[in-house]
């Protein structure tokens, strides 16, 4: 019988510390997409176990994005490659162009689903390229720029406009097409993480390290208000999103506080509400990404936790799930309870649950890189690189560190367990540089070697 997928525990987005990351999803399908090496996952708010991956770029995924349609996406990657492909499960490729000499940080399809602008690093003035879809061709100059250009988007409503803001401070119109330099703003005093105009295709709002939101006419370019610094974020703004009606955006700062502003027709930004997402309050809860779509909030943390909010109910308590970071390099099942787990080259666990997914990480207390590891009832036995066996309980939900035993008088490193026989009664473990086995007897207190 041949095997069937019927779950897929989706990977968590790559997160850098001081830089956000731009998510995008289509309201029609309900579905976001994100980077994680050089796949693109596209995840399913309402059904969290249906993922599908994109895994074709030769380099690492940077930012992804739906044609107006539905029916396409672009990715691009660090290279400076962008590819267009199918969203049906054959993932068809229709074109791949090489936009830029470096890193594509943004990018974005023009409303009518003709052109795509993408911006990041490049040689020169080459950090922002606007083109068309089917062919590659140039639609534009993007002058005014002398630094990486982080964030880019396309005015959804005629007349079209571009705007796009980097590490140079500056805020960039343009007019077209074909696209050409308009105007240029630089009232912020950090970098500019990125920018949106709003869907009725009137505000544009740009979100900086400086901790500043500001307001533009979209058609003119003209500054119209900032948000408010009363209730403010107190870290660097990495991402912002509009409400469906135009009306409100959702910002993620470095203070590991989202807001939800409510947006006046002048162009002021006063706070409505503060979420704060699950978590213990360290660096790794910094909110880096967000999204508003249709009736979600959603953002991400430093350390890939999604978290999703109801924008209808925002006192409601969200719903989060999260995932490996790096690459899995080892599995256990716990059967009678339906019970997976994973570890990544990070030395981080992963508690899955057939038919619920993600249900909670390891709190380790060394982080050495883990190699192999076995599970049988409530135990767990995990070897790392610094030589070290240690023996973890599954009883609880934090998994609480039982004890560690030093196998450095061994001179052995352990490269596979496995436990046999009725509860967590014997081991083995094998040793790739030695040509033998050995059989350890193991308790919730020691191990035994022969």
């Amino acid at each position: 019988m041949a095997a069937q997928l019927t779950e897929t525990y989706a990977c968590v987005p790559s997160t850098e510390r001081g830089r956000g990351i731009l998510i995008s999803g289509d309201p029609k399908s309900n579905s976001i997409l994100y980077t994680n090496g050089r796949s693109v996952v596209i995840r399913y708010l309402d059904r969290p176990l249906e993922v599908a991956v994109y895994v074709e770029h030769a380099y690492p995924a940077t930012v992804a994005r739906y044609s107006p349609n539905g029916e396409w996406i672009a990715s691009a990657d660090v290279s400076g490659v962008v590819r267009i492909w199918g969203t049906h499960n054959d993932f068809v490729l229709r074109n791949e162009f090489r936009v830029l000499s470096g890193r594509i940080d943004d990018l974005q399809w023009s409303p009518d689903g003709l052109r795509i602008v993408a911006s990041g690093e490049g040689k020169g003035k080459s950090f922002v390229r606007a083109f068309m879809w089917d062919s590659g061709t140039n639609v534009g100059e993007f002058d005014g720029h002398s630094r990486r250009v982080l964030s880019c988007d396309f005015k959804p409503t005629r007349p079209f406009r571009i705007a796009t803001c980097g590490e140079d401070f500056l805020v960039n119109f343009y007019e077209g097409p074909p696209f050409k330099f308009k105007l240029s703003h630089r009232d912020h005093s950090n970098f500019v993480n990125c920018i949106r105009f709003s869907p009725d295709g009137t505000k544009l709002i740009s979100v900086s390290s400086d901790k500043k939101g500001i307001l533009y006419d979209a058609k003119t370019g003209d500054i119209l208000g900032e948000l408010s610094s009363e209730d403010g974020h107190k870290g660097s703004i990495y991402a912002v999103s509009w409400s469906p009606d135009s009306k409100q955006v959702l910002t993620v700062s470095a203070d590991k506080t989202a807001k939800v502003w409510e947006i006046s027709d002048g162009g002021n930004g006063k706070v409505k509400t503060t979420l704060t997402s699950p978590g213990s309050g360290g660096v790794e809860d910094m909110l880096v990404g967000c999204l508003w779509q249709n009736d979600h909030i959603v953002t991400v943390s430093l350390g890939g936790t999604i978290s999703l909010f109801s924008a209808s109910d925002l006192d409601k308590t969200p719903v989060s799930f999260s995932g490996h970071m790096k690459n899995v390099n080892s599995l256990a099942v716990v059967k009678n309870n339906k019970i997976i787990l994973s570890s990544s080259y990070d030395g981080l666990i992963v508690k899955w649950v057939q038919g619920i997914g993600y249900c909670g990480k390891l709190e380790r207390k060394v982080n050495a890189q883990i190699k192999c590891f076995a599970a049988v009832e409530e135990q767990i036995v995990t070897s790392s690189f610094d030589n070290k066996a240690i023996s973890l309980s599954l009883s609880r939900y934090s998994f609480c560190l039982n004890m560690a035993l030093f196998c450095v008088w061994m001179f052995f490193c352990v490269t596979v367990f496995a436990f046999f026989g009725h509860g967590a009664g014997k081991c083995v473990c094998t040793s790739s540089n030695r040509p033998k086995f050995k059989v350890c007897l193991h308790s919730k207190k020691a191990f035994q070697m022969f």
